[in-house]
């Protein structure tokens, strides 16, 4: 089957910075696909990549797109490599979504992302009033002191229902990792999980500490791919798993994998536009776990 393709570059600006032990993030790039079939029934997709967390970069996107013709098979979508995994996203999802929307994401509960730092503890009452029950936190952005300092009034602050969430963007030492999974033991309040505590290349460390403590921890950017997620499913990481469908790579071979095996899954934005978040949610009400709270509470960086 041929389809017409089109794409286009489109960026927006945040509200506020997202700000993580990467960095500090002002922009999002992005690409918009569109597909007609012969129909003439339209779908639509996005390419989001980011690069400093797994992904391809804009710029191989953007390469990939015009050096397509305007007129493109089933064969090209299925045939994008591995080393384009936001791509493989972008135009799985405009083709997919050329089928219509067959799945309601309204019954996902949602987790909100809290600002880094001290801003935290001023942020999370107008999300708790909105209706967000689970919380992310950034850590790993400022001293651990300083860190530790502000957890401690955000978590006695926080109400008894609440789940929280704590996320080092690999940006912890294996010490500091261990400190503050032993304040979290002693937590008065529900820690959901720590996040990728430690950098891609420590997997075998943060097995060993996801094994010594009781909170549990969820990788992150070790899984940012389909072929990193098979690889530490490989290698006999037992914990959570969350995955950015947006750069994670071929839905359809998603599916698979996550059918093949008993994940606990937790789905997160990668802060794309309307487009993707539609595709990324139908993925996250097929496969995600009920009990897991999605990670697309960011409404507040686009306002």
């Amino acid at each position: 089957m041929g389809y017409k393709f089109s794409f286009r570059p489109h960026s927006q600006r945040f509200t506020r910075p997202v700000i993580t032990n990467h960095g500090v993030w002002e922009i999002r790039d992005c690409i918009i696909v569109h597909l007609m079939d012969e129909q003439g029934t339209s779908g639509w997709g996005e390419i989001a990549p980011i690069s400093w967390f797994g992904s391809e970069t804009l710029a191989a996107a953007l390469d990939f797109c015009h050096q397509l013709p305007t007129e493109i098979t089933e064969e090209t979508i299925f045939s994008i490599p591995d080393s384009l995994p936001a791509c493989q996203f972008g135009f799985e999802s405009a083709r997919e979504g050329l089928g219509g929307n067959p799945y309601q994401c309204t019954h996902l509960p949602y987790s909100a992302l809290l600002p880094a730092g001290a801003a935290a503890l001023n942020q999370w009452q107008p999300l708790w009033e909105q209706g967000y029950r689970t919380f992310k936190w950034k850590i790993g952005v400022q001293a651990i002191a300083q860190e530790l300092e502000i957890f401690h009034h955000l978590i006695h602050q926080l109400p008894d229902a609440t789940q929280l969430r704590l996320d080092a963007n690999g940006g912890l030492s294996y010490e500091d990792a261990r400190l503050w999974l032993e304040r979290c033991e002693n937590c008065p309040r529900n820690i959901e999980f720590m996040e990728q505590p430690l950098g891609v290349e420590e997997f075998s460390q943060m097995l060993a500490l996801s094994q010594s403590y009781n909170v549990a921890i969820a990788l992150d950017e070790s899984v940012s791919t389909l072929k990193q997620l098979e690889s530490c499913h490989r290698q006999g990481w037992q914990g959570i798993f969350v995955i950015k469908p947006g750069i994670i790579g071929s839905p359809s071979r998603l599916r698979e994998f996550c059918h093949a095996y008993q994940l606990d899954l937790v789905f997160s934005s990668v802060f794309e536009t309307s487009v993707g978040r539609q595709a990324a949610l139908q993925l996250a009400a097929e496969l995600s776990p009920p009990h897991r709270a999605v990670g697309f509470g960011i409404n507040y960086f686009w306002m």
